[in-house]
């Protein structure tokens, strides 16, 4: 099988904070790569500096030493190019749904009647057709975080970051909208880089999973996700589904069974 031709490339990412005359070596040189269309989980110890990864990524901090590509072009950030959602919806509470998901379009100052049209289209797309003009407390946490799914892909990104977007969420919650998240990258074919600390949702999402290791952090292994079922219950009922989580299980050191007395 053809290789798929990388969509973002980092090399030698390093980045330290200095507070008080201290200073914290938080990434020592890592390098990740996301193919076209992949989709890409992140995991690690926490306080590895996984979203520092994103911060870089995003253009909301500078790295110390290292380079960025995308489509093998070097670029000093991915601003105005990545999608950026994080656990908290951050929907602003004065604005209603509809306003809310309208915001990225407004500040590409699509025009105004283009710009509804195609958020009526993404509303109801996203099972929201009804609740435009509700306000962000009316909403469970679930459909909050719909509206900021859809918030974030409204504007077309070339590549969605997700900072944990459903770790607040109930299990029977967050299944659903990893199906809904799913549909949607599936159906905009964009490329996706996941952190989560759940090992279960890393494997049930992703092509590839990256392992950080502690601070200072480097990329201690890649491992790639085969399943042949892509939604997330099915996913998770492959019979390779116990093989992949173990694996990472045993990356992060975490013990998956009781020892032997």
């Amino acid at each position: 099988m053809t290789a798929l031709p990388l969509k973002l490339s980092l090399r030698g990412i390093r980045k330290s904070f200095t507070t008080k005359g201290t200073t914290l070596n938080v990434l020592d040189g890592v390098d990740i790569d996301v193919a076209e269309g992949g989709f890409l989980s992140v995991i690690g110890p926490s306080g590895c500096g996984k979203t520092t990864v994103f911060n870089i990524v995003a253009g909301l901090l500078a790295p110390d030493a290292g380079t960025l590509k995308v489509d093998g072009v070097a670029v000093d950030n991915l601003r105005g190019r990545v999608g950026y959602m994080m656990q908290k919806d951050l929907l602003f509470p004065w604005r209603t749904v509809l306003q809310n998901v309208l915001l990225g379009l407004e500040l590409k100052k699509v025009p105004a009647a283009e710009a509804r049209e195609t958020a009526l289209e993404h509303l109801n797309t996203y099972g929201l057709s009804g609740f435009e003009h509700a306000y962000p407390r009316t909403l469970s946490g679930g459909m909050r975080q719909r509206v900021a799914l859809i918030r974030t892909l409204i504007s077309d990104p070339d590549i969605l970051l997700l900072d944990e977007p459903f770790s607040a969420l109930d299990y029977q919650t967050r299944l659903y909208l990893e199906g809904v998240l799913i549909d949607a990258v599936d159906r905009q074919r964009k490329t996706v880089i996941l952190v989560t600390h759940d090992i279960d949702e890393a494997v049930a999402l992703s092509r590839h999973v990256t392992v950080l290791s502690g601070r200072p952090t480097r990329v201690k292994a890649n491992h790639a996700i085969d399943l042949r079922e892509r939604s997330p219950i099915g996913a998770r009922s492959d019979p390779r589904f116990a093989e992949y989580f173990h694996a990472l299980c045993a990356e992060l050191d975490i013990q998956t069974r009781r020892k032997a007395a």
